[in-house]
């Protein structure tokens, strides 16, 4: 610090001349300075702040704005800019991904995101309606501009067809085609912007509707790091198919490209060419890798912005290094025949999630930092019975299982689970020509969250949605709040975790928001 002072002062003796006493008329008590070889920069200082003189020596002598303006043009800055390049770069870590300091003390080490594509219905799942049963069928007209086509014109009101239960000593309402959620928190106040599928995603998974922003799993990774360097920090499963919006619903954005989502496979082998082509020894791929370090090394010298090459560079010596971790974490058959019933594995309606939920565990368990898992099939515009029925299914024995799984081995206080989709569903639905077809529209008013783990407010459900649940009425907040709470387990603060793109610094939230303590445990 007391370097910087000194090349400071160079910067200011080296651009503005000394004072040199001398008397204006009429202002016996001011004694301006003079250009000579010299300076003060504290009289300079003084000087500048007293109230203007005469035009013709006001004009011989530097503003404030020049003063600062000059302070870019002398030697003494490039060398101040040089020392404060250098000591940036001995403050940042060799690896982008080693493990960080948190802003805070952290409630939860890792995450993992369970995402419903497609919106799952709130109604149907774990917030009943029953005045939509003495609705149920009776028709409507919705003339609103401020809605969307999709909600407009001719509708009818559509109740549940799925019986509830309370569980847990808080009475938490779960579908009957849900077991095991007494370690969850409900939440029932949030609201979206979008009701379109890809834009709600990148909303969800990135705070902004437009996309080409880091992912919460880039932040996450970006502010922490990573506890293991051989594996990727932020993995992601989606199904066979990408969700809407493809593969920027997990890009870094605008970090640097080592901090953007690893996808792996949901069928098959996850990762492919996990193993060396026949005849390849590891020896052979070493001397490979050197000698292609030595030829990009070369041109990143040429290029030292270029942090694509970096990243890539990075990513070439990690994949070797993944030949020898990865085989023993993706290898299901490591674990013992009672884990693999519990989550369901070798079962056709929920093996596919079951195996990705058990990897997800094996991954967090190996220092994995964020693990997101797509799960497809909620978009029920038509029978919702039917549609929503087979998805509960699929997904009620492998979450259950995860989130048993991870407290038996004592690592679901250290791990956040959290399970959305991009928007909840209306309590209507429009007529499709000319049917009732009893399924629910797109509605970005109301959802439901829960989360697990990780310091969250476990047994308790938080807000509240109207009487046929079109909207949320209680502890209403945006997704940038739940991004924020979400940060705030993991030990980061939206407010401190920003980087600096494009003119300004930027942060996950966009704007800044706030906390939502009623989830906090």
């Amino acid at each position: 610090m007391l370097c910087k002072v000194v090349f400071l002062a160079f910067v200011v003796v080296e651009r503005f001349p000394a004072a040199v006493p001398h008397t204006l008329p009429g202002r016996q008590d001011v004694v301006p300075p003079a250009r000579s070889r010299r300076t003060n920069l504290f009289s300079l200082i003084k000087y500048t702040a007293e109230p203007a003189w005469e035009t013709e020596q006001m004009n011989a002598l530097p503003h404030r704005r020049d003063f600062l303006f000059g302070l870019g043009a002398t030697m003494g800055t490039v060398a101040f800019n040089a020392m404060l390049q250098a000591e940036e770069n001995k403050s940042q870590p060799a690896s982008p991904l080693v493990p960080k300091r948190p802003h805070h003390e952290p409630r939860a080490k890792a995450c993992i995101f369970l995402y419903m594509e497609g919106g799952p219905s709130h109604i149907d799942t774990f917030d009943p309606k029953p005045k939509l049963k003495q609705l149920h069928m009776q028709e409507f007209v919705r003339q609103d501009k401020f809605i969307s086509q999709m909600a407009s014109g001719k509708r009818y009101f559509v109740q549940s067809p799925f019986k509830f239960r309370q569980a847990g000593e808080s009475g938490m309402w779960l579908c009957e085609h849900f077991r095991h959620f007494d370690d969850i928190c409900m939440y029932h106040g949030l609201q979206g912007e979008s009701i379109n599928h890809p834009t709600a995603c990148y909303h969800m998974n990135t705070g902004n509707r437009f996309g080409g922003d880091p992912a919460l799993g880039a932040w996450t990774t970006y502010g922490l790091g990573s506890e293991n360097q051989n594996l990727p920090a932020f993995v992601v499963m989606p199904e066979t198919y990408y969700p809407q919006g493809g593969a920027a619903n997990w890009s870094n954005g605008f970090l640097p490209a080592h901090f953007q989502g690893t996808p792996l496979r949901s069928k098959g082998a996850p990762i492919l060419d996990l193993n060396p082509p026949a005849g390849v020894t590891r020896q052979t791929q070493r001397k490979n890798l050197d000698l292609l370090g030595i030829l990009n090394q070369t041109h990143a010298k040429q290029h030292p912005r270029h942090d694509d090459l970096t990243a890539r560079m990075e990513a070439y010596e990690l994949a070797f290094r993944m030949q020898t971790h990865v085989p023993n974490i993706i290898d299901l058959a490591k674990e013992t025949k009672q884990t693999r019933d519990m989550y369901g594995i070798g079962q056709p309606m929920t093996d596919n999630i079951g195996r990705r939920c058990l990897l997800a565990r094996r991954l967090v368990e190996s220092g994995v930092r964020f693990v997101q898992i797509y799960v497809g099939g909620w978009d029920s515009h038509d029978y919702i019975e039917r549609s929503h029925s087979a998805r509960m299914r699929t997904v009620d024995k492998p979450i259950t299982a995860l989130i048993k799984d991870l407290k038996q081995r004592d690592l679901l206080k250290d791990t956040l689970i959290i399970s959305a989709g991009e928007f909840g569903r209306t309590a209507d639905n429009g007529l499709r020509g000319g049917a009732h077809t009893a399924g629910r529209d797109h509605n970005n008013k109301a959802m439901a969250v829960w989360l697990a783990g990780g310091g969250v407010n476990a047994g308790h459900s938080i807000g509240a949605t109207d009487e046929t649940g079109q909207q949320a009425v209680e502890a209403v907040r945006p997704i940038k709040d739940l991004h924020i709470t979400l940060l705030h387990l993991l030990g980061l603060d939206d407010n401190k975790l920003t980087y600096f793109h494009e003119g300004r610094f930027k942060q996950l939230s966009q704007t800044g928001g706030k906390v939502i303590t009623d989830l906090v445990g």
